[in-house]
C-alpha cells in the first residue's frame, strides 16, 4: 500500500511522476477535469447567490473512481494538476468528489506545483505543499459562470431569430467582431496611386540604390508624386540637373518604359554614421509562442499547444521520460536563478564568453495579473542542445523544441550592434537622392536567433545592405532614375498570429484560452481561412450584426477587457466573484428580455439586388435557418416566391443581380435516357445530382449550372453499370431485388432491408419468400434533418 496518492492530468505524466517519487507514491491521472456544470437551464442559479450545479464527467467518472478506490488506502493526498486556474479548479472539483464519496475522512490533503517536469522541480514542489487557492477556485468558477450564463441565454436566441446551431460566447463575439470589422475596413478601402523616383548610383565600380528624399528643397512625402505625368516631369528635372543625356524618344515617351538613358553625376553633401543597438528578445509566453510558432513553423495555435505539452509532460530521450519544457500556458517573462545560470552556462561553453553580458538580463512582465512565481517557456535543461536530442522526437517536436531553446539561449545573450550609415547625394539645387546600408558589427544574440524571421541562416549579415566607402564631396556616377508607381494596400486579414497579438493587446480572453477561442470560431463556421488569413462567413457576418447590433456592450472590446481585469482581480483575493456576477447578470438579462420580442425579419440580413428582367419580381439575397439564399419574389405574390442557395464561394455581401439569377436556372431539363428516364440536373440537401426517373446519381467534380448532356449521361451509366454489379437478382414487376452489400448480401424493396437466412444462397430465393422476409424486417431508422449539411446540429451554447 501507497501511503501518499498524486493526482495528476494525465497518464503520461503519471507515468514519468511515478518513476520520480518512488515506491512510497502512487500517482494517478485525473484525465483533465472531472466535473463540470450540468448541461441544461438552471446549472447556475443566479435567484441563489449564483450557485451551481455541477456533474461528473460521464467519460472521466471511472477514472474518479479508480481515484477514489485508492485514497481509500492512502494516508495523503497531494494534489498536483497543471499550476494555473484550471489545474487548481480540478484539484478543487476532485477534492469535493472525494469528500461526497467518503474517501478523504480526516486525512491530509495537500496542493502542489511544479512547472516543469524534472527530478528537481518535482523534489522542490513535494517538500513544499500549500493549501488549495481560494481565490484561484472562485475565479475559475466565476469566468465558468459567465461563460453559461451568457452561452445558454444568447444562444437560444440566434436559433430563434437566425438558425439552429449558433452560438454565442462571452470572448469569441468579441474575437468575432475583430475578423469581420477587419474585413468591412477591406471593402471600404480606396487605393491610392503614387510614385517613387529611384536611383541606381555607383562609386569605383560598386553600385548601390538610392531613393528621392527631397525635391525643390522640401522633404518628398508619400502622396507629393501621385500620376505617371508628374512622375515623368520629376525624372527629366533630376536628369538635367545630373548632367544626363535624354534621348528625344525618352523625353517624348510620357508614361511608360524609360528608355536608356547616359550616366550623370550627383554629389555626397552628407554621411551620417550611427551604432544601435538592438536587444533579444523577452523568453516566451503563451502568447508569443503561439504568434512566433505561426510566423516561422507554420503551426496554428492548437498545434502549438499540442506539440508543447508533450514537450511538457516528458519524451524518453534516452535514461528514461523527462520534461524537455517548462509549463507552457504562462503570461510571465521570468526566469528563476537556476534557469538563468544554466543558461548562462550553456552561453559560455557554445559561443563564448565574449557573447555573455556583465550581468544576466531581466525581464518583467508587464500584464497586471502575470503571477512573477511562475517561469516563462524556457527548456528544462539547456545543455540539451536541439541537435543532441533530435533523433528522439518527431519534426513538431523538434521544430518547437529547437524555438523555445533558441529564443531563451538568445534572451541571455548580449544585444547585436549594428552601424547604420545614410547618405544624402544633391542633384541638383535642393533635389537630393538618399542612400541607407547597415552592417552588423557584432551580431550577440543574433548568432542564434532572430524574432520573426528566418534565423537558420548561417550567415545573420547576409541580408544587410553595404555601401561603398563614401565621404563628403565626393561625385557618383547616376547611371539611372526610375520612376516607380505603387498603389496603397487595405489592411490585411488576421493570421493566427496576428490575431492571437490582437485579443491580447485588447485584453480580451487569456493566452491559455487563444488556441480554443479561434477553434470554436472556425467549428460554429463563423470564419474560414482564406491563404491562412481568416475571412468571415455569411453566417458569421450576420451573427456579429445581431450581436453588435442588439448586444453592443457585450461585444464592446473595453468592457470584455474590463470584464477579465475583474476576474484576474477575483484570482488575486482583491474581488469577490458573486458581486462581480451579480453587476453582470441583471443589465444582461434585462437586454436578452426586451430583445426576445423582436421578429425574425429584424434580424435576419437582407439585400435588394434589383429586378428580374423576364418576371419583373424583386430579387434579394438574405439568410435563413440554413446559410444564405437568393430569392425571388415576395411571399405576398400570389405565386410562392422562389428560393436558391448560393454556390461555394459566393458571399451574399457580393453577390451581383446577374449571378443570383443564374442561381435560378436550376433545376436543369437534359432530355431523356437511351431507355426513355427523363433527366434532370439540381442541387439537393447533399450537393449537386443527377435524376434519372426516380434515382439519383451525385455530381462530384462537375459544375451542375454547365454540365453537359453527354457528361450527365456518363454519370447515369456509370451509376448503372455499378448497380448492375451489386445486383444479384431482380424481380420483374416488384421493387424487391437481392443486391450485394458491404457486409454481405440483402434483400430491399428500397424502403426497408432484409437479412438474407444463413442456410439460404440468395440466388435461390423467390419473390415470395423475399417479401415475408421483407414485412418481417425492422423499420430502417430515419436520417436526422440536418439542413443540407449532412451533419448533426449541435444544441450546445
Amino acid at each position: 500500500m501507497s501511503k501518499n496518492l498524486v493526482i495528476v492530468e494525465s497518464p503520461a505524466k503519471a507515468k514519468t511522476i511515478n518513476k520520480y517519487l518512488g515506491k512510497d507514491y502512487k500517482v494517478l491521472a485525473s484525465y483533465g477535469h472531472v466535473r463540470d456544470l450540468v448541461p441544461k437551464e438552471g446549472a447556475v442559479d443566479p435567484e441563489h447567490g449564483f450557485a451551481m450545479k455541477y456533474t461528473t464527467i460521464d467519460k472521466n467518472a471511472k477514472h474518479v473512481d479508480t481515484i477514489a478506490k485508492a485514497m481509500k488506502q492512502a494516508d495523503a493526498l497531494y494534489l498536483a494538476t497543471d499550476p494555473d486556474r484550471e489545474g487548481e479548479a480540478i484539484s478543487w472539483h476532485l477534492y469535493e468528489l472525494l469528500k461526497e464519496k467518503g474517501a478523504l475522512k480526516d486525512k491530509p490533503v495537500y496542493r502542489v506545483v511544479f512547472h516543469e517536469i524534472t527530478p528537481r522541480a518535482i523534489r522542490e514542489a513535494m517538500e513544499h505543499p500549500r493549501e488549495l487557492s481560494t481565490p484561484l477556485i472562485n475565479a475559475q468558477q466565476a469566468r465558468r459562470a459567465l461563460d453559461y450564463l451568457v452561452g445558454f441565454n444568447l444562444s437560444p436566441l440566434l436559433w430563434k431569430k437566425i438558425a439552429t446551431g449558433l452560438s454565442a460566447g462571452r470572448v469569441q463575439s468579441p474575437a468575432l467582431r475583430m475578423i469581420v470589422e477587419r474585413e468591412e475596413e477591406i471593402e471600404k478601402f480606396i487605393s491610392r496611386e503614387y510614385w517613387t523616383v529611384e536611383a541606381d548610383l555607383a562609386r569605383n565600380g560598386e553600385a548601390f540604390p538610392g531613393r528621392l528624399h527631397t525635391l525643390d528643397g522640401q522633404r518628398v512625402k508619400q502622396f507629393d508624386i501621385d500620376n505617371g505625368e508628374r512622375a515623368r516631369e520629376v525624372e527629366h528635372q533630376l536628369a538635367r540637373a545630373a548632367g544626363m543625356a535624354l534621348s528625344k524618344s525618352h523625353i517624348d515617351a510620357g508614361e511608360g518604359e524609360s528608355p536608356v538613358q547616359s550616366p550623370g553625376t550627383v554629389q555626397v553633401t552628407q554621411v551620417e554614421k550611427k551604432q544601435r543597438r538592438r536587444n533579444p528578445a523577452a523568453p516566451f509566453t503563451t502568447s508569443t509562442l503561439q504568434q512566433e510558432a505561426a510566423r516561422k513553423l507554420g503551426f496554428t495555435a492548437n498545434r502549438t499547444m499540442r506539440v508543447a505539452q508533450q514537450l511538457y509532460e516528458g519524451i524518453d530521450i534516452g535514461g528514461g521520460v523527462t520534461g524537455l519544457i517548462t509549463y507552457m500556458r504562462t503570461d510571465s517573462v521570468n526566469l528563476s536563478q537556476e534557469a538563468v545560470a544554466d543558461l548562462r552556462d550553456t552561453i559560455a561553453k557554445r559561443y563564448g564568453e565574449d557573447r555573455l553580458p556583465k550581468a544576466p538580463q531581466v525581464y518583467r512582465t508587464k500584464s497586471k495579473n502575470a503571477q512573477e512565481a511562475h517561469e516563462a517557456i524556457r527548456p528544462t535543461g539547456a545543455f540539451r542542445l536541439p541537435e543532441e536530442v533530435r533523433g528522439k522526437l518527431s519534426d513538431d517536436q523538434f521544430r518547437l523544441y529547437e524555438l523555445i531553446w533558441k529564443r531563451a539561449v538568445a534572451c541571455q545573450m548580449i544585444p547585436a550592434l549594428i552601424n547604420t550609415v545614410a547618405v544624402d547625394l544633391a542633384c541638383g539645387e535642393g533635389n537630393s537622392f538618399r542612400a541607407t546600408g547597415s552592417t552588423i558589427a557584432e551580431p550577440g544574440f543574433m548568432a542564434v536567433y532572430l524574432e520573426g524571421t528566418d534565423d537558420r541562416k548561417p550567415d545573420v549579415g547576409s541580408s544587410e545592405r553595404i555601401l561603398p566607402p563614401l565621404k563628403e564631396g565626393d561625385k557618383v556616377a547616376l547611371e539611372r532614375i526610375k520612376p516607380e508607381q505603387h498603389f496603397t494596400e487595405p489592411p490585411p486579414r488576421y493570421t493566427e498570429a496576428s490575431l492571437v497579438r490582437a485579443l491580447e493587446e485588447y485584453g480580451i480572453g487569456r493566452p491559455s484560452t487563444y488556441a480554443a477561442i479561434i477553434s470554436t470560431l472556425q467549428q460554429r463556421k463563423y470564419v474560414e481561412l482564406d491563404g491562412k488569413r481568416f475571412r468571415p462567413t455569411d453566417i458569421g457576418r450576420v451573427v456579429n450584426r445581431f450581436l453588435t447590433d442588439h448586444f453592443d456592450r457585450y461585444v464592446d472590446y473595453d468592457f470584455t477587457a474590463r470584464l477579465e481585469d475583474d476576474l484576474d482581480a477575483v484570482s488575486r483575493g482583491e474581488r469577490d466573484w458573486v458581486p462581480l456576477l451579480e453587476e453582470f447578470w441583471q443589465p444582461f438579462k434585462d437586454k436578452v428580455d426586451e430583445k426576445a420580442t423582436i421578429s425574425r425579419e429584424e434580424v435576419m440580413q437582407s439585400r435588394d439586388l434589383g429586378t428580374d428582367p423576364k418576371t419583373g419580381k424583386p430579387v434579394s439575397v438574405r439568410v435563413g435557418r440554413f446559410g444564405p439564399f437568393v430569392q425571388l419574389g415576395t411571399k405576398d405574390d400570389e405565386e410562392k416566391p422562389r428560393f436558391a442557395g448560393l454556390r461555394p464561394g459566393q458571399s451574399m455581401d457580393k453577390i451581383t443581380l446577374e449571378e443570383a439569377l443564374e442561381l435560378f436556372k436550376l433545376p436543369r431539363d437534359m432530355g431523356e435516357t437511351p431507355e426513355g428516364e427523363p433527366m434532370q440536373v439540381n442541387i439537393g440537401r447533399f450537393g449537386p445530382y443527377v435524376r434519372f426517373g426516380n434515382k439519383f446519381v451525385s455530381i462530384k467534380d462537375d459544375d451542375p449550372y454547365t454540365i453537359s448532356r453527354e457528361r450527365c449521361l456518363e454519370l447515369v451509366e456509370e451509376k448503372k453499370r455499378i448497380e448492375r454489379e451489386r445486383t444479384i437478382r431482380d424481380f420483374e414487376g416488384s421493387d424487391i431485388r437481392i443486391l450485394k452489400g458491404r457486409y454481405g448480401p440483402y434483400i430491399t424493396n428500397g424502403k426497408k432491408n432484409a437479412r438474407i437466412p444463413k442456410d439460404r444462397e440468395p440466388e435461390s430465393l423467390g419473390l415470395e419468400e423475399c417479401e415475408e422476409l421483407i414485412a418481417k424486417a425492422p423499420e430502417r431508422k430515419g436520417r436526422r434533418r440536418t439542413g443540407g449539411t449532412g451533419r448533426k446540429r449541435s444544441t450546445k451554447a
